[in-house]
């Protein structure tokens, strides 16, 4: 790889050469992805790798649009994703956290990212017909720029869906915790009380009450609860849920009171709130300085001395 930037930077200042490397670099890029197109029409158009898709112990996907695009990413998958497992259960957990639960989530994410990595910078070799003043060395570092936008860029929109999700769970949290109190201290089990908590919270937070759910249908199915929760812990990566989840996992092992110890939690939790709250409201202070100063200021000045600084002039002009 070394040679190869050193052979570069060598003809850099050469635009015939590098006009070659370009042209060339796009016909391969071009030829690449349409031998992938061929094989992936060629496996939509198949009945009998749509039917082998379609087999097997993976449980039934209702939407025919993902069974197609399963069918097609088939062929390709081992190319595209990645070859550590530790990378995998990363990624997979990540689109977990951000509410892509599909198992086909996580090829569709990397199937999704080399269509990027490949179509930005054929969109810019193209588009650079259309604007000649551009230079070819120029052309060509635009499209290792788009190549990179179409790599990275689905890792930054994936962590901000992560960050707004959990965002949304922590403000629901608070609600779900009071309900969980007096559920629980009203006499229902904890699994009935989950679940009672996720029927209340479905309109005002669906995200929550969908993880609520899942701990209740896991319970359910046989699992055990301390491993049920702990699941919802790594789910949502709530730090919040995490130590909920600890609190009654210790509270289930020791065989003391699930309402006591959810009380004491709600206590705590709202103390947290409020320091949170106060912590925020001793901020502001120092965020509405930029735009006191960068808005409001400016402003004051030209109204305050705008009139005396135009009857100067006019002063001065006269003189």
């Amino acid at each position: 790889m070394e040679a190869f930037f050193d052979l570069l930077n060598s003809y850099w200042n050469d635009e015939a050469i590098l006009r070659r490397v370009l042209v060339g670099l796009s016909a391969t890029t071009i030829f690449i992805l349409g031998i992938g197109l061929t094989v992936l029409i060629m496996n939509l158009t198949s009945p009998v790798r749509r039917r082998m898709g379609l087999g097997g112990d993976a449980p039934p996907v209702k939407d025919p649009l993902m069974i197609r695009v399963t069918t097609a990413l088939g062929p390709v998958a081992s190319y595209i994703l990645p070859q550590k497992e530790m990378e995998r259960h990363n990624v997979t957990r990540q689109l977990a956290r951000a509410g892509f639960r599909s198992p086909q989530a996580l090829q569709v994410f990397y199937a999704t990212k080399t269509l990027l990595a490949v179509a930005l910078p054929m969109l810019v070799v193209i588009s650079s017909r259309w604007f000649p003043e551009i230079e070819t060395r120029s052309t060509f570092t635009y499209a290792m720029v788009a190549a990179g936008i179409g790599l990275l860029g689905p890792n930054i929109v994936l962590r901000k869906l992560v960050e707004r999700r959990i965002k949304s769970l922590r403000n629901a949290f608070p609600d779900a915790l009071d309900l969980l109190v007096v559920c629980v201290e009203a006499g229902l089990g904890l699994a009935a009380a989950i679940q009672r908590v996720a029927d209340e919270l479905d309109v005002s937070h669906p995200e929550l009450a969908f993880e609520l759910s899942t701990v209740s249908a896991e319970v359910r199915a046989g699992m055990p609860r301390e491993q049920a929760l702990r699941n919802l812990a790594d789910r949502t990566g709530v730090p919040d849920i995490r130590g909920l989840v600890g609190l009654l996992v210790q509270t289930m092992r020791f065989g003391t009171s699930v309402s006591d110890a959810l009380r004491v939690y709600s206590d705590e939790f709202r103390d947290k709130r409020m320091q949170r709250a106060e912590e925020q409201a001793a901020k502001m202070g120092t965020m509405l300085i930029f735009p006191l100063v960068l808005c409001m200021f400016p402003v004051f000045f030209i109204v305050a001395i705008g009139p005396a600084v135009l009857r100067i002039s006019a002063w001065i002009a006269s003189k």
